[in-house]
């Protein structure tokens, strides 16, 4: 199977391109940017040696659907999707820092607590809570928008405020679309009988107006559980059945890699490669509730995203 892992492009009006983790990403005309959602995969701050078939076309996909059924809260960058793997939008100034909504005590916030945190982000968590329960409201924890390599750090709504990185006024609207997206969400993931356990938000501002930007509501961006299992597995103490890609991370982790320095990536077999894409249509499947359609099989998919991509940006004014 034929993976998207690095991209070359040289678009009409193109004046710039930035290549991040997942994402190449090309500016046109200083106006608009056409993200090409690649099947590479990170995990750790890491890239993988690997590319995952029809990862970016599920990634891409889901944030378009999602894009689509929240635009009514708050304006996003995107124009259409003119390929599988491909969104055009509107370039915007981003802010410097993601927004992350957690509804349970899980993940990296778990782990943090575990080691004795009682705060994250300038949130005080009360003593005796378990791994996954549930707070009381979901929270905000963000985070820097690290540079390219650098770990995120977590920072607080003061610090943020105090530091001149958002303005007040800015940073009150941001928590009130991030906690409105996140209540859709959740609302979204209900129907299909799962929890929206947590996610992260970018935006950014054009013309003086926030835009929502890059991904949501993705299993590289988001946690899911199980809703019939959860009560009963929180009870329990057992782990819970998740979507989302954390099952990569703990097959990391339990082949010795953390993404610390001097840890080798394990080898990732075409068996493990073709589990990975697989789970990752799974999560497609059950997060949309649709069947996922795999693109078109070809010999140069290059040649197809270039050719639909072209023909969407002659379109924009």
């Amino acid at each position: 199977m034929k993976t998207i892992t690095r991209t070359e492009f040289f678009f009409p009006k193109q004046t710039g391109k930035y290549t991040g983790k997942v994402r190449d990403v090309y500016t046109i005309d200083n106006k608009y940017l056409t993200m090409v959602v690649t099947d590479r995969i990170s995990a750790f701050d890491v890239v993988l040696p690997e590319g995952i078939p029809y990862k970016g076309q599920v990634l891409n996909q889901i944030a378009s659907k999602f894009l689509d059924a929240t635009s009514d809260i708050v304006p996003n960058w995107k124009i259409a999707s003119p390929d599988p793997v491909v969104t055009v939008g509107h370039k915007c100034e981003p802010f410097p820092v993601e927004m992350i909504v957690r509804a349970y005590l899980t993940g990296s916030s778990w782990r943090s607590y575990k080691a004795g945190a009682r705060s994250i982000c300038g949130v005080p968590l009360p003593d005796g809570m378990k791994e996954h329960q549930r707070f009381e409201k979901p929270v905000i924890t963000p985070t820097t928008k690290a540079e390219h390599g650098a770990h995120d750090e977590d920072i607080s709504r003061e610090e943020i405020i105090s530091k001149g990185l958002i303005s007040e006024a800015d940073y009150r609207l941001l928590e009130k679309y991030a906690l409105a997206l996140f209540a859709r969400g959740t609302e979204m993931a209900a129907k299909q009988g799962l929890i929206l356990v947590d996610t992260k938000y970018e935006f950014g501002k054009k013309n003086g107006e926030i835009y929502l930007i890059d991904e949501i509501h993705t299993p590289d961006s988001s946690r899911y559980f199980y809703a019939d299992s959860y009560e009963s597995a929180f009870a329990k103490g057992e782990q819970q059945r998740q979507l989302s890609k954390e099952f990569v991370r703990e097959w990391l982790m339990s082949n010795g890699f953390q993404g610390l320095e001097g840890q080798k990536i394990p080898e990732m077999t075409a068996e493990i490669v073709e589990n990975i894409s697989n789970r990752y249509i799974e999560l497609y499947e059950k997060i949309t509730g649709e069947t996922f359609k795999k693109a078109e099989a070809t010999d140069d998919i290059y040649t197809r995203i270039e050719t639909n991509t072209e023909n969407m940006l002659a379109r924009l004014p």
